[in-house]
């Protein structure tokens, strides 16, 4: 079942059609619950006739997000390549083989965006892509209550020039796009799920590309065990799992770009480029 959280608050998409309004909550918060899938499942059985369909923000409540990097060979290879030349290539394709993943802090709420909200390049880059993602729920006791798509926005000369500056390359205001909701489920993803982006610029696609999570190196639940380790989440938090997607050496993204990122099953998150 999905969840979107809109501007007048939770809407869970009904089975028989339209979107079921979520009651607050006495904490403010739905998505910390440890019994998500049952609570929502109670909503739409007892709820009326969906009526909701209020605009769309980022599901996102007061969680942290985080990142894994180099979870997939591709992500790899490009990573060492974009490094060569301040000698970092050899930390990536150490990680990739390592079994502590890589993880790091990506985003606040407030640095992160929802569908149709624009994400940033930052000024000081010439090298700027973004990287489609599936994006993890976890609940404060480190429990994966749903799914939904991720955009880590990246500044690979930065990141490439020195591994030690990933969090100029990858923290900034507009540098995290989330949505466009939340599918929320008790088993995991099947490894045949499709992850597909597609750049527009000027009305015209000039990258697209697609994997699945056949792809991915990591397993979701051992990078969630990897950031539980000494760690506590009370809000929860997100946890982006890597890209097995990167455009070209020659490709970087400009203002007026459009980025359209689809899961299967998870639906398509879309975001003007500022």
């Amino acid at each position: 079942m999905h969840i979107y959280r809109t501007q007048n608050g939770w809407e869970l998409e009904a089975s028989q059609g339209g979107r079921i309004p979520v009651p607050p909550q006495a904490n403010g918060r739905i998505t910390t619950r440890e019994d998500l899938y049952d609570y929502l499942t109670h909503i739409e059985g007892e709820a009326a006739a969906g009526s909701g369909g209020h605009a769309l923000v980022a599901p996102i409540e007061e969680q942290e997000v985080w990142a894994a990097g180099v979870t997939y060979f591709r992500s790899r290879t490009a990573r060492m390549a974009e490094s060569e030349a301040s000698g970092g290539m050899s930390f990536y394709d150490r990680v990739y083989t390592a079994e502590r993943p890589e993880l790091f802090f990506k985003s606040t709420p407030h640095r992160t965006v929802g569908p149709g909200a624009p994400v940033r390049i930052r000024h000081d880059s010439k090298w700027n892509v973004p990287e489609p993602e599936l994006t993890l729920l976890v609940s404060p006791k480190g429990k994966i209550l749903g799914y939904t798509v991720g955009n880590d926005m990246s500044s690979r000369d930065i990141e490439g020039e020195n591994p030690l500056y990933l969090p100029q390359a990858k923290v900034y205001d507009g540098s995290c796009a989330l949505g466009p909701g939340i599918l929320v489920a008790t088993e995991p993803l099947a490894s045949t799920t499709g992850i597909h982006i597609e750049i527009r610029r000027s009305g015209s696609a000039v990258f697209s590309d697609s994997t699945t999570l056949a792809a991915m190196k990591r397993d979701p639940v051992e990078l969630v065990e990897y950031l539980f380790r000494e760690n506590t989440f009370p809000d929860g938090c997100f946890l982006l799992t890597g890209t097995g997607i990167v455009p070209p050496h020659s490709f970087t993204l400009a203002s007026g770009d459009e980025i359209a990122i689809t899961i299967d099953g998870i639906g398509t998150l879309t975001n003007p480029v500022a």
